[in-house]
């Protein structure tokens, strides 16, 4: 079922073949995310994916959105902070489209100067609506203070003095670095042909640049263990967390049971213990993010100033109650139903199978069919489980805050920080 090419100048096409549906997601992936940038340069990963939309040598931005409207597909891109994602999703008939359009952009780009301005603006923008989002602007500053001068501490956005500077000259160096042909892996899943999709990506991106070796992991620093910005919000947004294990780590099943287990849904023990018997939040969940040489777990959540003491301490308490006892069985045999049907239904989406190759294929990470996942969860044991909660807790606890922070409550933070 999956399928795997290299072409000369090191380009991986990986694709996975299901006749039974009538359309194809494909994508486009490279290793330039913010982790990436030097920290002048803030932002440029996610700069240059918006002005891939701007207009080619033969295409307007108008021109590239509607080819893929009148075929009936769906584009679009994002940026994380170890990759970007160009991807479409079409009906199995407009593939050649697909990836003459993607092609078209990432390779024939103009980059003019008006509309790079432009665009800066509507960046600064979201820059702003984001700062307006207390909800998402904690897990930057948990990443900031978790990953403290290193590069996954980086925002995805930039920021603003950094957004402006932006030349055209920083465009296209940043791309003749990182956009190679070592770092593309081009995925796709649904009703197609392999060596097709290998023909068509060929005739595109054959003189593409093979470009330097990979990149080695950065050594981390020494967290910050308290990081608030006070705003005048309704309410306090906390998250309470600690650094966790890297994407390819032997125990990376038993965190995601963990964190299904302590957050990951309305049986959960903190959306069960904050919301549903205390009343004390709306919003609370917990994850686990993963990267190259880390990983960073959290619990969130969002009360009223007057509760967050206690919601802080009740965080605390679920932390250490997890590290010392582990999960009861009825928890974990739950926790396994709920993340084997997740990832399950997950994989009736042609656009999450075409996620889940690139992703493995990218970062190295080992490609399980679905019955051997599900076996591999199942396998987890209550002490591979009880063994990855106590980690995470003496790894040391990190924690942010935004809101409305009075100084009994700096103080309780500043403690629960440790």
């Amino acid at each position: 079922m999956y399928q795997r090419t290299v072409l000369p100048n090191g380009i991986r096409i990986v694709t996975e073949a299901i006749p039974h549906v009538r359309s194809v997601a494909i994508g486009f992936w490279y290793r330039a995310g913010s982790r990436d940038e030097m920290p002048s340069k803030n932002g440029i990963s996610h700069f240059i994916e918006h002005l891939m939309f701007k207009g080619t040598k033969t295409r307007s931005a108008r021109d590239i959105a509607e080819a893929i409207d009148a075929a009936g597909g769906q584009m679009n891109a994002y940026t994380s902070k170890e990759h970007t994602c160009y991807y479409a999703r079409v009906l199995d008939r407009h593939v050649d489209l697909a990836v003459e359009i993607l092609a078209d952009m990432l390779r024939h780009s103009v980059f003019a100067p008006a509309e790079m301005e432009k665009e800066k603006g509507v960046i600064l923008e979201e820059i702003k609506m984001y700062d307006d989002s207390p909800d998402e602007l904690v897990h930057d500053l948990l990443a900031e203070a978790a990953f403290f001068q290193h590069p996954l501490g980086q925002g995805v956005l930039g920021r603003d003095e950094t957004v402006r500077s932006l030349k055209r000259d920083d465009v296209l160096e940043y791309l003749g670095q990182r956009y190679v042909g070592r770092n593309l892996v081009v995925a796709a899943a649904g009703n197609l042909v392999h060596d097709e999709v290998v023909e068509l990506v060929a005739r595109w991106f054959a003189d593409l640049p093979e470009g330097p070796a990979g990149d080695a992991p950065v050594p981390l620093t020494d967290p910050v263990r308290q990081k608030v910005l006070v705003k005048e919000t309704e309410q306090i947004h906390l998250c309470v967390g600690s650094r966790g294990f890297h994407r390819n780590h032997e125990d990376r099943y038993a965190v995601l049971l963990l964190d299904v287990a302590l957050g990951g849904g309305m049986s959960s023990r903190f959306f069960q213990d904050l919301r549903e018997e205390r009343g004390l939040v709306y919003s609370t969940y917990t994850y686990h993010t993963a990267f190259q040489e880390t990983g960073l777990f959290s619990v969130y959540a969002g009360t009223s100033p007057e509760n967050a003491r206690e919601v802080l301490k009740l965080i605390e308490e679920g932390l250490a109650r997890a590290a010392a006892e582990g999960l009861r069985p009825d928890e974990l045999s739950r926790a396994k139903e709920q993340l084997k049907g997740s990832l399950m239904l997950g994989l009736e989406n042609t656009a999450n199978r075409m996620s889940r190759i690139a992703r493995a294929e990218l970062f190295q990470e080992e490609l399980l069919t679905p019955d051997r996942l599900i076996q591999v969860i199942d396998q987890v044991s209550p002490d591979d489980v009880h063994r990855v909660a106590r980690t995470l807790y003496e790894n040391g606890l990190i924690v942010a805050a935004v809101g409305p922070v009075d100084d009994g409550l700096a103080r309780d933070l500043a403690v629960a920080g440790r």
